[in-house]
């Protein structure tokens, strides 16, 4: 008997071991249950048998997270990812397809926008904490399974398809949404049509004057990688889906300084382009970031080195640096 199939052999086949612990979660035995999927998924790994493993883990996360144990299953999914990286194992469909099977099942905690009573606040309090709870162990999954995508065969920046599974999470889950963060993981997907989708929404229930400058933050970051179709596509499609809705597009001077640009990029018109930073430089003033991405804008298109590239970029050096910069 080969060494290999002396291993194969101290193991029985992972759905034997799938169906008894899914028993025991059906029980509520919770605790019980990760103890044995955490254990018995690890013999799997030692045995290089990393296949089955990740049958165990997918599956003990996913039942975790239906019944609502979001700390158990995010345990249990940040372990995928741990055996996706030991088993080597390439970013393809096959394995994305696990990836959106485990991110389905963590939950979506619907707020409730009425309060009445004390007990109300309360439930209010709890739900809040129970929504931060997901959003964190989503993302820290999702975060997880970018980077074991980077270093197995996607794009430098990660899994586009991974970027708008979180940027989607990030928005609509958040009890507390950071749109600079969501346009983040959406820049680097593959779904401009889907990030417009958001845009709108975000339109809807947005302070005023914060819809203009979502919408250019998003152009701008689009283009500061280069990313020229998608920032027009995310324009057009922004546009006709207000239409279609029967919304108003902002009107600003932000948004007519995204249109000249947004023109201005089609052709080498370096000069025109500081011509339109200068004209509009009052209005880009509103986001001091704006600045530094007209920077990294000027440098992908027209070769224009900054001195000192990231540095005094505050949180959007932070991104660059995050996002690959390239």
């Amino acid at each position: 008997m080969s060494k290999e199939r002396a291993k194969r052999g101290t193991l029985p086949p992972a759905q034997e071991q799938i169906e008894k612990f899914e028993k025991v979660v059906e029980e509520g035995n919770y605790y019980g249950a990760q103890q044995l999927y955490k254990s018995i998924s690890a013999r799997y790994v030692a045995a290089q048998r990393y296949t089955e493993a990740l049958d165990i883990l997918q599956s003990g996360a996913c039942i975790q997270l239906k019944h609502g144990q979001v700390t158990c299953g995010a345990e249990l999914a940040a372990l995928f990812v741990d055996t996706l990286v030991k088993g080597k194992f390439p970013y393809d469909d096959e394995t994305l397809v696990r990836v959106r099977k485990i991110y389905k099942q963590f939950p979506k905690i619907p707020v409730p926008q009425q309060l009445g009573d004390d007990d109300d606040v309360q439930r209010l309090s709890e739900t809040l904490g129970t929504a931060k709870t997901c959003v964190e162990g989503c993302s820290s999954f999702l975060k997880a399974a970018i980077k074991w995508s980077a270093e197995f065969g996607a794009p430098r920046g990660g899994a586009p398809e991974i970027h708008v599974m979180l940027a989607n999470y990030m928005y609509f889950e958040s009890p507390e949404v950071d749109m600079v963060r969501v346009a983040q993981h959406f820049v680097r997907g593959n779904n401009p049509k889907e990030f417009a989708s958001t845009l709108v929404h975000f339109m809807g229930k947005c302070y005023p004057g914060e819809d203009d400058v979502a919408i250019a933050r998003a152009i701008l970051m689009y283009l500061a990688l280069g990313n020229l179709r998608d920032a027009n596509v995310l324009m057009d499609e922004i546009k006709k889906q207000v239409e279609a809705k029967q919304l108003e597009f902002p009107k600003s001077d932000l948004m007519q300084f995204i249109n000249f640009l947004l023109e201005t990029m089609l052709r080498d018109a370096f000069p025109l382009f500081n011509m339109l930073r200068s004209n509009f430089k009052s209005t880009l003033d509103r986001e001091p970031s704006f600045h530094e991405l007209l920077d990294e804008i000027a440098e992908k298109f027209y070769g224009v080195r900054r001195r000192n590239p990231l540095q005094g970029m505050g949180m959007f050096g932070e991104i660059f640096k995050m996002m690959g910069g390239d």
